[in-house]
């Protein structure tokens, strides 16, 4: 094997982590190929290169096993889980909750109700992870803006940076403080606790919210929401809901003959066994009523979300919910079109006997050339006839082959099984106490969880394999290799050497808000996570030869990675409000730089209130 001067390498190391970010700015290639494209470059120029060379008084090298190390870290591990651990809330609806009561209280105060979206979608971020977060609030704050007479616009972004800011909070609230905190823990013998970051986490937060209230007016630009695409049509589906023992709707008084609990739905009939009652309506619902009702496919589904007792009596009418079916799969919607010629022509949903043969239940009839008010089951289907399918997955796919209709497999969403809601709660709870009271390591607590999730049927293997994001794994992994190629090349240590040389002649407050503009920069064109794993050894490097105690030097990477407020590709989360914000990319950084700026003269002002500097 060649062996070439210490220097050499260490250049050499420089170019291929260039070159990997001119890779990544660009977006050439996926990220994916991108990363794996990094780490097979580092792992052959090891192999052929790799000799003695010194990074302080030990004789290091790099061989393939230290440079896959980072797929095996316990920080990957960990963010692993969580993910994990959030799609177990996302899927189960366990926040469903709250956003109905926000929704609820939309009409009374729109204005406070607003600022309650905000903070609940902030605390929510500082303990897991805001992709679903972001992802669930999206539609809320859609429908908000248009009670408002606002565009979306004007709260996508916000939605965004405000989750990001929450992570800047907790050890657990961003993939980014866990990764650097597992550099730290392996250069030193020091680790973060779960709270070491949240003072001055939660005042740079409030700094960064304040600006946002401030200048989202001012900045954020009025863009039309007209065109976003909601997933559902305004078509209304004929429906019955049968009122059960300890229904939510047992019981319900009308008010000037109407329901007014029915949201977003139209009662058309009640059937009270052979007699049938039209509006306006005198009674109160008793066990065995049937609500003939109209509504979208939309508000169907949220009925079946927002109280497990819809679902369940759902579930039980059509004789799904028996203990062998508890662990059958997903719940999914999904839409079917009787087809020309169909057998099903001419005969009701009963004669069919659509239920036994295909393990489905018909939850609506659409039929577009006129209003139906019959019961739906009275109702005899016709060529075009839609129906909305309610049912397991499996048995949904197996629907593909029947000939007398047409599944329209585009139209299919899982519907949250809120029956598990609970289940989901006490594990995210059980799991961020047990983390934030050291009472086991983190990442035990989160693999712990996640395997919960999965135990309690929260989750299914599918769907918590569906959450393990391959561009965060091998990101990360690649970004973990680059970090590590540098610290023990020397690279580290030569940029640390050229950041005290500028900076450290004006002290250490000077030294750590150089570090931050850097690092701030940096993960505007790389991403948060691959900026933090580079800059941490370069950071300890500096802590190292300046004497800055390692935890403040850390905590600087971790909020000045975090500040991925510039671009769209920075975070994740930017990228999911891009749409419904319908933003350009010079948006981004016309409200995000002036953020970063200020974040960045905050900390810079206030670290020596920090930390004691």
């Amino acid at each position: 094997m060649m062996i070439l001067p210490e220097i050499w390498q260490m250049w050499a190391v420089f170019a291929i982590v260039a070159i990997s970010v001119w890779f990544y700015v660009r977006e050439t290639f996926t990220i994916e190929a991108i990363s794996i494209g990094v780490i097979v470059a580092l792992m052959l120029f090891f192999h052929l290169f790799a000799g003695s060379y010194e990074t302080g008084s030990d004789a290091t090298s790099l061989n393939s096993q230290d440079l896959l190390s980072g797929f095996a870290a316990p920080a990957l591990i960990t963010i692993m889980a969580l993910l994990v651990i959030g799609q177990g809330m996302f899927q189960t609806g366990a926040l469903e909750g709250p956003i109905t009561n926000i929704n609820s209280a939309l009409d009374r105060a729109p204005r406070r109700t607003l600022l309650l979206v905000f903070t609940v979608a902030f605390a929510i971020s500082m303990f897991m992870n805001n992709t679903p977060v972001v992802v669930m609030f999206i539609p809320i704050l859609v429908a908000m803006s248009s009670r408002l007479k606002h565009e979306a616009s004007r709260y996508m972004m916000p939605l965004s940076f405000i989750s990001i800011l929450a992570g800047m909070t907790t050890l657990i609230g961003s993939s980014t403080n866990l990764l650097v905190n597992d550099v730290l823990k392996r250069s030193t013998d020091m680790s973060l606790t779960f709270f070491t970051q949240f003072w001055p986490g939660i005042t740079l937060a409030v700094i960064g919210a304040a600006y946002i209230i401030i200048f989202a007016p001012i900045l954020l630009p009025e863009r039309t929401n007209s065109d976003i695409n909601t997933g559902s049509t305004g078509h209304q589906y004929i429906a019955q809901i049968q009122v059960t023992k300890n229904h939510p709707l047992l019981g319900l008084q009308p008010i000037a003959g109407l329901f007014p609990r029915l949201k977003n739905v139209t009662l058309r009939m009640i059937q009270r066994g052979d007699s049938s009652m039209l509006p306006p309506f005198e009674d109160a619902l008793q066990i065995g009523d049937v609500l003939v009702v109209a509504a979208t496919r939309k508000s169907l589904s949220s009925l079946l979300s927002s109280n497990p007792q819809y679902l369940k009596g759902m579930l039980d009418i059509a004789g799904f919910n028996s203990r062998q079916n508890e662990s059958r799969g997903t719940i999914v919607i999904s839409e079917a079109i009787i087809a020309p010629g169909s057998r099903m022509i001419g005969r009701t949903i009963e004669q069919i006997g659509f239920r036994r043969l295909t393990n489905c239940l018909v939850l609506g009839i659409q039929r577009r050339s006129r209003m139906i008010r019959r019961p739906m089951l009275d109702i005899r289907l016709e060529a075009g006839d839609v129906l909305l399918l309610f049912g397991y997955d499996g048995d949904m796919r197996a629907l593909r082959h029947n000939r007398d209709i047409i599944l329209l497999d585009w139209s299919q969403v899982e519907l949250p099984d809120i029956r598990k809601s609970k289940f989901a709660r006490w594990i995210f709870i059980s799991t961020i106490g047990i983390a934030a009271l050291s009472l086991l390591p983190i990442e035990l607590a989160a693999l712990g969880g996640a395997l919960a999730m999965i135990a309690t049927g929260c989750l299914n293997i599918r769907q918590a394999v569906r959450a393990l994001d391959m561009r965060i794994f091998l990101l990360i992994g690649a970004a973990f290799a680059m970090g590590l190629s540098l610290e023990n090349t020397g690279g580290a240590t030569f940029i640390g050497n050229g950041l005290i040389n500028a900076a450290g002649p004006y002290g250490d407050q000077a030294l750590l808000a150089a570090l931050f503009i850097v690092i701030a920069i940096f993960t505007n064109i790389i991403s948060n996570s691959a900026a933090a794993l580079l800059f941490a050894p370069i950071a300890l490097a500096i802590s190292e030869q300046a004497g800055i105690d390692p935890v403040v030097i850390v905590l600087t990477v971790i909020f000045a990675a975090n500040c991925s407020f510039a671009t769209p590709i920075a975070y994740q989360t930017n990228l999911l409000v891009l749409g419904p914000g319908h933003y350009k990319f010079s948006d981004f950084a016309r409200f995000g730089i002036p953020l970063i700026l200020l974040l960045w003269v905050s900390y810079t002002l206030l670290v020596p209130f920090f930390f004691g500097l």
